[in-house]
């Protein structure tokens, strides 16, 4: 019995695009890497801390043998529009339901076709792993690295979800690490609005939109005016990228943005209640943040919209429970009109109770 083949089948059947395997050796090309990240403090939240949980497999799920990696496409044809004005963008991982939930989905499926064959030992995650699964991915010969570091697959391109599957499955797995294509090509770097990519195959995550518009850390002010009207996600340097350029597109109806359209009603998203949001946008990606952190990308959306018109829904929002609403909405009336903003924020700042918002409303008006 060819175990490996018979998993590739199944893996078509339960509808994963893509699927590779690798070794549980340590990724111990990666440690300097790490360490070196780690001392210019570009680690994000979201990552975990134990570095050596980072690269080594067996510290996870200690009789790990093998790797399944595996990639579903997103890149979905949707060009409908949304008939509201004050549009937010949506990065297309956020377009239609939880890619968490559809890939947990597919790989539990494809799980019990193996138990169906073999019993084995596994844990399989979906972002939340240590592991870093764009290495994971490139090492099981899912894709290359793309200079702007997201993973390319010569069938679908970069628009693809990774997950992967810890096992002790032993199967006949040779090197199938692909090198980069990319060639002389910098579209990605040229077109980066904050240069988080910093050269090829060098980001800056702290720089990069999709990892600001997700951060509870405060936004740099040089670099909200480079965000656009983005309120969830970037898709820039994978749009400009000629690997994605007559690519076979997904099929995956779950990903097709029926409710938002890509996009998010700002006005909307100011006055709803919480449980509003949770009911009408819970189950896209983009909601695991909350309200809150789409509501202050919504904010800078406005600024950058540069209509002073907008002041109309960004005033209330001093009043707003929320103090990083109530600092961000305070920032926004002062660029969109500094006069009017100066005086309203400064009788705002009497009654503030937030020392935090109070001393930033403070550096703002001096």
């Amino acid at each position: 019995m060819d175990l490996k083949q018979l998993i590739i089948d199944k893996a078509k059947e339960v509808k994963i695009d893509i699927i590779g395997f690798t070794t549980c050796e340590p990724f111990y090309n990666m440690k300097d890497y790490l360490v070196i990240r780690r001392e210019k403090g570009r680690e994000t939240e979201f990552e975990e801390k134990d570095l050596n949980k980072r690269i080594n497999p067996v510290l996870t799920l200690p009789e790990c043998k093998t790797i399944i990696a595996i990639g579903l496409s997103y890149n979905v044809d949707f060009n409908e529009r949304a008939d509201y004005r004050l549009k937010g963008i949506l990065s297309k991982s956020s377009w239609g339901l939880d890619y968490h939930w559809v890939l947990r989905d597919r790989m539990e499926k494809l799980i019990e076709e193996i138990k169906k064959l073999k019993d084995f030992n596994y844990r399989y995650f979906v972002d939340t792993g240590p592991l870093m699964d764009r290495e994971v991915a490139n090492r099981a010969g899912i894709g290359y690295y793309g200079k702007n570091c997201s993973i390319i697959n010569d069938e679908y391109g970069s628009f693809i979800f990774l997950g992967y599957m810890l096992t002790d499955l032993e199967l006949d797995i040779g090197d199938k690490r692909p090198a980069s294509k990319c060639g002389d090509c910098t579209l990605c770097i040229d077109a980066c609005p904050t240069k988080a990519l910093e050269g090829p195959y060098r980001v800056n995550p702290k720089k990069c939109i999709s990892y600001l518009t997700q951060s509870k850390d405060s936004i740099p002010y040089e670099l909200r005016e480079k965000m656009g009207v983005k309120i969830y996600g970037c898709d820039t340097c994978q749009r400009v990228c000629p690997k994605n350029k007559g690519v076979k597109k997904s099929d995956h109806q779950e990903f097709i943005p029926k409710l938002t359209k890509g996009y998010m009603d700002i006005e909307e998203l100011f006055f709803i209640s919480n449980r509003q949001f949770k009911d009408k946008y819970g189950r896209m990606a983009g909601s695991w943040r909350g309200k809150n952190i789409l509501k202050r990308n919504g904010i800078i959306a406005l600024v950058n919209m540069k209509d002073r018109e907008n002041i109309r829904l960004i005033e209330p929002l001093l009043k707003d429970p929320n103090p990083m609403t109530r600092e961000y909405a305070a920032w926004a009336l002062l660029k969109l009109d500094y006069d009017y903003g100066r005086v309203v924020v400064g009788e705002w700042i009497k009654i503030e109770n937030d020392e935090g918002v109070k001393s930033e409303l403070e550096k703002l008006i001096k």
